[in-house]
């Protein structure tokens, strides 16, 4: 299998944050999320995952520098999600690609969704689920219909991220200019080419602000003995009071006497 983390947004929601760190390796419990979701490719059997990136490229490459599966697509200008798999067309062979957000955190099966895809005739499939603040794709009958809002009697559902698509299909895609695959997809949709599988009961976090970042960590976390995840190369003082839940990363330094609840710090911190 063939795969590509898409890894190049700017994540303008999460500043000021992401003027010192690209999103995708935003830590989640102490792991860059972009190490999480390629070990999640490498566990599928991808043997080959594109991975691209623009805003603070210099980082995204150092993250992948030891990955031995992952081609690095460096965009000298954003291209979205749909120039940048366009882009990535030469390093593909023949047959569908898995596409992953680089900015989502979720426990999808993604065997299955891949099984879908082959066991069908669909050039697309998408990965949907009912989560109605993102709900805006309309399916009837195992394909999806339209991207707008439902009117009544519809199914409407959210898509992931998570998608499989056919080569023939990227190939529509302008060459060298931004473009998002949603546009592609809404013009496909109700010509019968994109189906879905539903992931409803499995686990999805978009870390698109820092609320949605914390409510991941809370997740994660607050179910967890110990509910504090914390580094052995952190330097934690006298006295310190940890309460709740959180994280906290590699060289990080907590004072004496300092009160912590609810909170991720990140590695060198102080």
């Amino acid at each position: 299998m063939q795969a590509m983390l898409l890894a190049a947004g700017f994540g303008t929601r999460l500043r000021p944050y992401t003027l010192v760190r690209p999103k995708p390796l935003f830590p989640v419990c102490n792991i860059p999320l972009l190490h999480i979701l390629l070990d999640k490719l490498i566990t599928l059997g991808c043997d080959r995952i594109v991975v691209n990136c623009h805003y603070l490229a210099e980082q995204i490459k150092a993250a992948v520098a030891d990955r031995a599966k992952v081609i690095l697509q460096h965009e000298s200008e954003v291209l979205g999600t749909g120039g940048g798999l366009r882009k990535a067309l030469e390093h593909f062979h023949d047959g569908p690609v898995l596409v992953m957000n680089g900015d989502i955190f979720h426990d999808i099966d993604l065997s299955r969704l891949i099984t879908a895809h082959t066991a069908g005739n669909d050039a697309v499939t998408l990965a949907l689920h009912d989560y109605p603040r993102f709900n805006s794709v309309v399916v009837r009958q195992g394909r999806v219909q339209k991207f707008s809002t439902a009117k009544e009697g519809e199914n409407i559902l959210a898509f992931t991220g998570i998608h499989v698509v056919n080569r023939e299909i990227l190939k529509q895609i302008p060459l060298n200019c931004f473009f998002h695959i949603i546009d592609l997809y809404k013009e496909l949709s109700g010509t019968g080419k994109i189906g879905y599988t539903r992931t409803d009961g499995s686990f999805w976090q978009d870390m698109g602000t820092p609320d949605d970042y914390l409510d991941l960590h809370r997740h994660l976390l607050s179910s967890q003995t110990p509910s504090w995840q914390i580094h052995e190369s952190a330097g934690i003082g006298k006295n310190v009071e940890l309460k709740g839940w959180g994280a906290i990363g590699p060289g990080a330094v907590i004072g004496d006497e300092a009160q912590l609840a609810r909170c991720v710090i990140w590695d060198g911190a102080q």
